[in-house]
C-alpha cells in the first residue's frame, strides 16, 4: 500500500469514527423541554417564559382562533400557525436577556399589544 493511499484511508476512516460519535452523541441527547403557547385574539398565555441560556426548547404553538405569528429576531424566531394544527420550533436561545417576542400577523385591533417576554437566564 502505498503511503498516499494509506493516509486517504485513514482520513477516511477517522471522519467515519467522528461522524458516528457525533450521531450516537445526538440519539443521547435528552429531548428538548416543551413549553406550550396558545394564542387567542390579543393574548399568549404564558405571556411570560423563563428559558436558561445554551438550554434547547420546543415552543408548541395552538391558536384557539384565527391564524397567528409569532416572531423575535434575537431569538430565531418565525412562524405562523393555524386553528387545529399545533406547530414546533425549538429554540436554543445563545444570549441572556429579557426578549419581547411578537404577533406578527395582524388579527384584529388589539393585536399590536400581543406579545410574550421571553426571560433568557
Amino acid at each position: 500500500m502505498s503511503i498516499a493511499r494509506f493516509v486517504s484511508c485513514t482520513a477516511v476512516t477517522a471522519a467515519l469514527l467522528a461522524s458516528a460519535s457525533v450521531r450516537r452523541a445526538s440519539a443521547d441527547a435528552p429531548a428538548p423541554r416543551v413549553v406550550e403557547v396558545t394564542a387567542r385574539r390579543f393574548e399568549f398565555t404564558p405571556a411570560a417564559i423563563r428559558l436558561r441560556k445554551g438550554e434547547t426548547v420546543t415552543l408548541r404553538l395552538r391558536t384557539l382562533d384565527v391564524r397567528h405569528g409569532l416572531f423575535s429576531r434575537p431569538l430565531g424566531i418565525d412562524a405562523e400557525f393555524e386553528p387545529g394544527a399545533a406547530r414546533d420550533v425549538t429554540i436554543t436561545p445563545r444570549e441572556t436577556g429579557t426578549f419581547v417576542v411578537i404577533c406578527d400577523r395582524f388579527c384584529g385591533s388589539g393585536h399590536g399589544n400581543m406579545k410574550i417576554a421571553v426571560v433568557v437566564e
